[in-house]
């Protein structure tokens, strides 16, 4: 299908439009802190630290901060966050997973409502939309590390499902619990990938209008600009003269 699938495009253009440094760096901290929290402050003991650390090297947070964050973990007077998935509508009747991870789960779903209800969308009920997704690991190197078919090879021999190459990058699938195994064999033939993580990736898309396109990707901005929320997933996809619009 023509046109930019909301899920490759909608974290590049993330990316470039978050001048907010540190808002983002806030949330890779906060990612960061659960994780250590949650298991062992060791990254290669700790797949969830290691997929965090992983995220804030490629948005060239320091490594004073990335510690700090560690250690935070550590002490019994950091904050208590909850981790919540909600799920919704929007515009044109496209799916949206919202990851957050919240101090306050009253406000953060109030928010989050009233952002849907805003774009002409409606947050349902858990499981409503996730079912229309895949739980998948995903593997990101750029495009310089390997050939096509060398990654292709590499990944059928680590044990991935699927490998998707461009000239922006390899984008390597892996069910959730093979996804370290794949993970772990990849980093050590082509070095540490620019992304490893749990992700949901849409079994189809749907093309919407570009008003309707444009009433998502603010929806989209919305939720990401919000301080609770670490992921947004959605399955549209938009044209180029929308992407180019919006992107100006």
């Amino acid at each position: 299908m023509a046109g930019h699938s909301q899920f490759k495009n909608i974290m590049h253009r993330k990316g470039r439009q978050d001048a907010q440094k540190s808002k983002l760096f806030g949330k890779l901290a906060r990612e960061i802190t659960v994780a250590a929290k949650l298991g062992t402050p060791d990254p290669a003991m700790n797949p969830r630290l290691r997929a965090a650390i992983i995220a804030a090297r490629a948005e060239n947070m320091p490594k004073d901060n990335i510690e700090r964050a560690v250690k935070k973990a550590a002490g019994n007077d950091g904050e208590n966050y909850d981790e919540i998935r909600y799920e919704g509508y929007g515009p044109g009747g496209v799916a949206v997973i919202v990851e957050a991870l919240t101090d306050n789960r009253n406000r953060a779903a109030s928010d989050i409502r009233s952002y849907f209800t805003k774009s002409g969308g409606n947050l349902a009920e858990t499981g409503a939309v996730s079912f229309m997704f895949d739980r998948l690991g995903i593997v990101e190197f750029n495009a310089s590390v390997a050939s096509a078919d060398a990654m292709l090879e590499a990944a059928i021999d680590a044990g991935a499902d699927d490998v998707a190459s461009s000239e922006g990058g390899h984008e390597v699938y892996a069910a959730p619990d093979s996804f370290q195994q794949v993970a772990k064999a990849l980093e050590a033939k082509f070095g540490e990938p620019r992304k490893a993580a749990l992700t949901w990736k849409p079994q189809n898309t749907i093309a919407v209008d570009d008003e309707a396109g444009e009433k998502l990707l603010k929806l989209m901005d919305l939720l990401n600009e919000h301080d609770d929320v670490q992921n947004v997933y959605a399955n549209f996809e938009i044209s180029d003269a929308l992407v180019n619009k919006m992107s100006a």
